[in-house]
């Protein structure tokens, strides 16, 4: 059997039950480092786990996926995914390598951003389309993220966007020169990203996206508990202004608020406001919540 097995958000103990039995059961176990990052270190896994496990970066889940799949027709191999196994395409494609090859699969699910950013106040029914947010560089600044956001708008409807990270990744002269150097790993800020979707809507003009009205909310290492979680409101000209370590230690989501925005739902995320007043004037005014 090939597994994938969600590891949920925050550190070893996240694991299900069925999860850790199947681990446990498997010859193999692969940890997928690339996608994202759990709140500790591989070794803290490994002894909870009682298992080896084999870090298994992009080059070996997307290109070297048959060494990954090997002997999985008669061995039980495990890979295991921060968040939920369904999370990313990547591991989709996986699977479909596995079966093409007459390997059983089976995917053993667990939380993930796309359920947990409802800590945040927001309803999960009025998300729209989720979208991703990659580093601009000087000659590369991709925008086509913001079509789904637009459309996301035109519905009243929430916007979660994932917000990139660079984990062992190659500079660009390296990758020209076939040189196995790779940069230290990035992970976007809640001030990149908005300062990134403000000047795709400068570019754009199409209204959707107004630093002064438009509210969001910026979510850092949700599922990690009190102490280590991080919910910050406001508008996107709050967030932008605002000190990096507002937001806490990496992983960070944002969450465009839309305009079908629930009073009950403005009434809870003011709490995480940076200025509670003018969120609730905004989503009055702005938003049309009434909170009498």
């Amino acid at each position: 059997m090939f597994y994938v097995i969600g590891l949920g958000l925050c550190d070893e103990k996240d694991i299900t039950i069925r999860g850790l039995e199947a681990i446990k059961g498997s010859s193999r176990v692969y940890l997928e480092a690339y996608t994202s990052i759990l709140m500790v270190p591989k070794e803290r896994l490994e002894a909870f786990y009682g298992k080896e496990l084999i870090l298994a970066d992009r080059d070996m889940v997307e290109t070297e996926s048959d060494e990954i799949l090997r002997r999985a027709a008669t061995e039980d191999v495990s890979l295991l995914v921060v968040g939920d196994p369904f999370g990313a395409t990547t591991h989709t494609d996986i699977i479909l390598r596995a079966r093409a090859q007459g390997i059983p699969t089976r995917v053993i699910h667990n939380a993930s951003i796309m359920n947990a950013v409802g800590a945040c106040g927001l309803q999960l029914y009025s998300f729209g389309q989720t979208v991703s947010l990659v580093f601009f560089t000087e000659s590369w600044r991709p925008d086509s993220f913001y079509d789904r956001v637009r459309e996301n708008a035109e519905l009243g409807m929430h916007t979660l966007v994932l917000l990139d990270i660079k984990v062992k990744e190659q500079s660009e002269e390296n990758l020209v020169r076939g040189r196995k150097i790779y940069e230290p790993p990035r992970y976007m800020s809640i001030p990149t990203a908005v300062s990134q979707l403000l000047e795709v809507e400068e570019s754009r003009k199409a209204g959707i996206l107004a630093p002064d009205t438009t509210l969001a909310i910026a979510v850092s290492r949700i599922g990690g508990g009190e102490g280590n979680e991080r919910i910050v409101a406001g508008t996107l000209a709050q967030l932008c202004d605002a000190p990096r370590e507002t937001f806490g230690e990496p992983l960070h989501s944002l969450v465009i608020v839309g305009k079908r925005l629930h009073h009950l739902e403005a009434a809870y995320t003011a709490s995480y406001a940076i200025d509670g007043t003018k969120w609730k004037e905004i989503a009055q005014n702005v938003y049309g919540c009434n909170f009498d």
